[in-house]
């Protein structure tokens, strides 16, 4: 298995010959260019192909013992079993050569969103998540996701930081942390739920295609649970926009996903805060160069709005 990269990605180049040519013949298409875009922390393969045929394709791929391709196999069998309509890429195939696995995804075309408060991305995403959450996940999308255990259950930080308060934690933090910690501790028993959850939404991973408008992408953490999760987690996203904590207070208070459970979008907020403020200050894991640079970010944004809500 190749070491992953310190400074970003695997590249097609990093791909095992028989399995470039498998993808080349099932795509009917020599590949004459590739693209990497921006955002992301993992170090597979996550890479547009432009064929010569002119077409493009996304393609994700890593050695079949790295842990992202269980990752990466996990998100095809979710796109694979979303319903109709959800806000998601269409898989295009799964294929395995040389102990790699690549999964091919169709191209979106277009810009990550502009979730700034001036901008029409923000409302269409809100949209989105009412439509995706309003019913049930069906049984397929259940069953696709049963195999793989839900890691948003297990988000926590403000335990071990109340348990030997760090001297740089933030004022905000100090104030509020015996709060922070408690909400934190309930959010387990709020954890489960029966609802579509993408479970890492962030304008990184959202595409506003030309043709489909916004759609999510990296469904590699999809799980069920309260409808509340994808749309509370936009909350520090929206701070980091330039969003008033106070304009998205009222975002969550009449938005259908949380609306009816504001405890349970409090405790996971708090919950997914704590994570970043912990794993923010751990070494930066191999091939994830900007994951605690932008963790402490998302931890100043949730700790902004929690302080405000808390207030």
């Amino acid at each position: 298995m190749p070491v992953p990269p310190t400074s970003g990605r695997l590249q097609w180049t990093d791909v095992p010959p028989p399995l470039r040519a498998r993808l080349e013949g099932a795509l009917g298409s020599p590949v004459t260019d590739t693209v990497t875009p921006h955002g992301g922390f993992g170090h597979q393969l996550a890479a547009v192909l432009r064929l010569a045929d002119g077409r493009r394709v996304f393609v994700k791929a890593a050695p079949d013992d790295d842990p992202l391709t269980a990752a990466n196999v996990h998100e095809a069998a979710v796109l694979d079993a979303l319903p109709p309509g959800a806000p998601a890429p269409d898989l295009l195939g799964i294929h395995h050569a040389a102990h790699w696995t690549a999964v091919v995804i169709a191209h979106l075309d277009g810009p990550h969103p502009d979730l700034s408060p001036q901008s029409d991305d923000a409302g269409q995403t809100w949209a989105l998540l009412d439509k995706l959450t309003s019913n049930p996940a069906p049984a397929p999308y259940t069953a696709a996701v049963s195999t793989a255990s839900s890691s948003a259950a297990a988000l926590h930080g403000w335990d071990e930081l109340a348990s030997d308060p760090p001297a740089d934690l933030a004022p905000t933090a100090r104030a509020h942390l015996p709060q922070l910690a408690e909400l934190e501790a309930a959010w387990p028993a709020l954890a489960l739920g029966n609802r579509i959850v993408h479970g890492d939404l962030r304008a990184d991973n959202m595409v506003r295609d030309h043709d489909r408008g916004v759609t999510f992408v990296d469904w590699a953490h999809a799980t069920t649970g309260p409808a509340c999760i994808d749309a509370a987690s936009l909350a520090p996203q929206l701070v980091l926009a330039g969003h008033a904590p106070a304009d998205i207070a009222r975002l969550l208070r009449d938005h259908p996903a949380t609306a009816d459970n504001p405890d349970t979008t409090t405790a996971f907020l708090a919950a997914l805060t704590g994570h970043w403020h912990r794993n923010a200050r751990k070494p930066a894991p191999p091939g994830a160069p900007g994951l605690r640079a932008y963790q402490h970010r998302a931890a100043a944004a949730g700790l902004a709005f929690l302080g405000y809500r808390l207030s």
